[in-house]
């Protein structure tokens, strides 16, 4: 065995990303839904649907609500390379296989034309000889352009996957924002003695 019919490891494909959109899923979550619980129970100022909070405290989650998307976007486009490795990976080890079946089809081809030189006297094995040699070209010509056409339908596949992740973290992003953008009801009214 050469050192080129060593069998490669793949790059390992990444399961982080989901792992990474979850968990930013679930922090974003809590934190809302921690911002919108304090709302509906802070005080409301008399005579009015206003409601008192703290606008620091208020603000400061509100950064922190911003910093975490923000890291989970950015971890989330680190890990998309690794996708994207893998997918070129299959590409490029798709692409070797193809030149060592054409490499060993041409060997093959090779002593198939010296075996029939041998046996010049019997014009019938040499016939054989010749087209075996070219069925065993055929054959590796359409394998390769098999493996060729799957190489590019698990790297379209691994493209789309990426970009649907992006898309949902993009349309999280907007939901949450247009959340933060609700007014809220007015509170039941007091009932004035009189």
């Amino acid at each position: 065995m050469t050192d080129t019919d060593a069998p490669r490891q793949p790059p390992p494909v990444p399961g982080e990303l989901l792992d990474v959109l979850e968990e930013a899923g679930v922090t974003t979550s809590g934190i809302i839904d921690q911002m919108v619980h304090e709302m509906g129970g802070a005080r409301t100022v008399p005579l009015s649907a206003s409601v008192m909070v703290n606008k620091e405290e208020f603000l400061g989650r509100l950064e922190g609500l911003k910093t975490e998307l923000v890291a989970a976007i950015s971890r989330a486009q680190d890990l998309l390379p690794e996708e994207l490795r893998a997918a070129r990976w299959m590409v490029r080890e798709r692409e070797r296989y193809v030149t060592r079946t054409n490499e060993r089809a041409r060997e093959m081809l090779t002593k198939a034309k010296a075996k029939s030189e041998e046996l010049v006297s019997d014009s019938h094995v040499i016939k054989e000889a010749v087209e075996e040699a070219n069925r065993l070209v055929r054959a590796a010509e359409k394998e390769a352009e098999r493996i060729r056409l799957e190489a590019e339908d698990y790297a379209e596949r691994q493209l789309t996957d990426a970009e649907t992740f992006l898309a949902e973290l993009v349309r999280y992003v907007q939901e949450a924002r247009a959340q933060f953008h609700e007014t809220l009801p007015p509170p039941p009214e007091v009932p004035v003695s009189e």
